[in-house]
């Protein structure tokens, strides 16, 4: 079953038209604003980073954190002043990815729908491709 989403998604300002590229929803952007502040991170300088490492119950597990800049090859986003910082390899497992908010009773935390994903862990923090 497919995961619902009420919040508006918001697309770069610098993706290609018809191109696969990461978003966020304005329940994400919120949240990870403040969190932004509450970690005094720059948003001039800083961003977010998003990405994908080995490990994890299914295979490849999400990693989210805070960076003080992009690295070199990093695709850079921006979605109404806050910056995502995403590596070419991550990339390869989070094109077309929507980084979502979810506040309910069961889960309170970050939720990555991402179309390149087989099958998640119940916990939603690691997948396979």
């Amino acid at each position: 079953m497919p995961a619902t989403i009420d919040s508006p998604i918001l697309t770069p300002g610098n993706a290609a038209a018809g191109g696969k590229t990461v978003q966020v929803t304005e329940r994400a952007l919120a949240r990870i604003r403040a969190a932004m502040v509450k970690e005094n991170v720059s948003p001039e300088q800083g961003g977010l980073r998003l990405g994908v490492s080995g490990g994890g119950c299914s295979g490849l597990s999400y990693q989210i954190r805070f960076d003080s800049k992009p690295r070199e090859r990093d695709r850079v986003y921006e979605f109404d002043g806050v910056r995502v910082f995403v590596d070419p390899k991550s990339f390869i497992y989070l094109a077309g990815m929507v980084l979502d908010w979810e506040d309910s009773l069961i889960k309170q935390g970050f939720n990555f729908i991402n179309p390149n994903s087989s099958k998640s862990c119940g916990c939603g923090s690691s997948f396979s491709a």
